[in-house]
């Protein structure tokens, strides 16, 4: 049912968090087990990560592609090789996932709680005409993760709110397997590797205000992430990820909205404002 996508690279110190996430799921749900495959595509650690992938396939699931582990309850599959950075890795991810539901949840990220998966799934179940869900997300400081820095609220889709800057917050974006083939089958690109930081939104934007795919909103806090991305570690990297966020509007030959960056640090701010409720 699930297939679950993890890029990593010298991600020991946050990826048990992740792991133990998703493990948390099949542990609360053992209906889980056997419908979630997560794969994670390692980008050549040198620092341990490996190991920590290894000793979860031995515990908990299969190793290297094989759902026969001791554990049994997940199907783990390792890849590790070069790579042209994390949206290729996402690429490879996409492209390997045979579960009819696919989710992205990144080294250093974790799901909020246990019901995050269950959750996605009562969605999609209640309609199969959706596409795709999505949720909202919290953010905690890369230190202390019990210290939250911020809250997206990522509220109800309407077209209109992407010439406002609104987007969806991509670690909460589950996506039916059969969009991402349809944009195979058509040479789309899934992940646009050529966007360094933005790639996320990018696909996000482009399903929405191209593909006008339906999707679902989730009024629960789906995923926990630590604080620090890469388009926010300084004001070069933030100024070129909004020269990113523009160019979105260009290679989708459409029109710029006024005031948009605005708009986006605006909707960044709120996030900061407010708090979980």
């Amino acid at each position: 049912m699930f297939s679950l996508i993890t890029p990593t690279y010298n991600s020991s110190k946050t990826l048990a968090d992740t792991l133990e996430s998703i493990i948390a799921q099949v542990r609360k749900y053992p209906e889980l087990a056997g419908n979630l495959e997560h794969i994670i595509i390692d980008g050549v650690s040198t620092d341990g990560t490996l190991d920590i992938v290894k000793n979860y396939q031995n515990e908990h699931g299969g190793s290297h592609g094989d759902s026969n582990g001791q554990g049994g309850q997940i199907n783990i599959k390792l890849i590790s090789e070069p790579d042209k950075g994390i949206f290729d890795a996402m690429n490879k991810g996409v492209r390997m996932a045979t579960g009819e539901i696919v989710g992205i949840i990144n080294s250093d990220d974790f799901y909020y709680d246990a019901d995050a998966l269950f959750k996605v799934v009562q969605a999609f179940e209640s309609d199969p005409e959706i596409d795709a869900v999505y949720g909202d997300l919290k953010y905690v400081d890369n230190e202390n993760i019990k210290k939250q820095t911020r809250f997206w609220k990522a509220g109800l889709y309407e077209e209109e709110n992407l010439n406002w800057g609104w987007s969806i917050p991509h670690p909460t974006f589950f996506i039916r397997r059969r969009i991402y083939e349809k944009l195979i089958a058509q040479n789309d690109r899934i992940f646009d590797t050529t966007f360094s930081i933005t790639s996320c939104y990018e696909l996000t934007f482009r399903l929405l205000k191209i593909n006008k795919i339906k999707v679902k909103y989730i009024p629960e806090t789906l995923v926990t992430m630590r604080d620090g991305g890469a388009s926010g570690k300084n004001l070069i990297q933030r100024i070129k990820g909004w020269k990113e966020q523009r160019r979105v509007w260009v290679v989708n030959s459409l029109k710029i909205p006024p005031f948009f960056i605005i708009r986006r640090v605006l909707n960044k701010v709120s996030q900061f404002l407010r708090r979980q409720s």
